[in-house]
């Protein structure tokens, strides 16, 4: 891996993940590529999953910083963003899962045709199993009628994403992020193989497909300033593309 001399910054925001983020963080040390620094975002957890976060401090790439008060995903993003330091940062929930060569793959991808924001296909395991095809290229029009950029596959250049913040609402946080890269990069594209596996479970986005239509239709309306109708073709666009991913479960 002597070829590799970019850093990546993993930015994880966990809160009360007991369940899953040994498994999360396992993937992660896994990676081919070893050139990694890894921000856990800790949103005031609980007892049994603050334990389980203390066992990894014996690795200097892995750098906790405890909440003291429960701030939300948003929050954890903004602040990891504003800690790394890193040419590249990636993204990963604290139940999902990365293949062994997620990393290596996407940034020889993203050097290679000097790419700022890349995402790739993905399987969601838990609640539904499905392999995900995304379309290989996005842009902003695009992508707010065709949301399947999962976040646990995005990795971005620094430079692009210092200045842009998630925003601070219940849920669809990375939505708004995602279309605010999309306006200053123009396209995001995708690396086309399966390389992260997206947990769906209970109060997850895709298992509630009404409050995430929700709140698409407020952070369409009230930050990407679309009109009433451009808001209502997206929802629809949202749904028919949910839909044919997912199926009515």
């Amino acid at each position: 891996m002597k070829s590799f001399r970019s850093e990546i910054d993993i930015i994880l925001p966990n809160y009360n993940s007991e369940k899953f983020i040994q498994q999360t963080v396992y993937s992660i040390k896994n990676q081919s590529f070893k050139k990694w620094k890894l921000f856990i975002i800790d949103d005031n957890s609980n007892s049994k999953t603050k334990t389980i976060l203390k066992s990894f401090k014996k690795d200097k790439r892995i750098k906790v910083i405890w909440l003291s008060k429960n701030k939300g995903a948003a929050y954890c993003r903004n602040l990891a963003i504003k800690k790394s330091s890193s040419k590249y940062i990636a993204f990963i929930d604290s139940d999902d899962i990365w293949a062994k060569k997620k990393l290596e793959y996407q940034l020889i991808f993203m050097k290679k045709f000097k790419y700022d924001f890349t995402y790739t296909f993905y399987e969601t395991f838990g609640l539904k199993n499905k392999k995900i095809i995304t379309p290989e290229r996005y842009n902003f029009s695009s992508f707010i009628n065709d949301t399947s950029i999962a976040t646990s596959t995005v990795m971005v250049t620094r430079k692009v994403a210092q200045n842009v913040k998630f925003t601070n609402t219940k849920i669809c946080e990375d939505f708004f992020y995602k279309c605010q890269i999309l306006k200053k990069v123009g396209n995001a594209f995708c690396v086309t193989k399966f390389l992260t596996k997206y947990r769906v479970r209970h109060n997850s986005l895709q298992s509630n497909k009404v409050r995430n239509l929700f709140w698409v239709w407020k952070i369409n309306r009230n930050y990407n300033k679309l009109n009433f109708f451009s808001s209502l073709f997206s929802i629809i666009a949202i749904s028919f593309n949910s839909f044919k991913k997912y199926g009515f479960k």
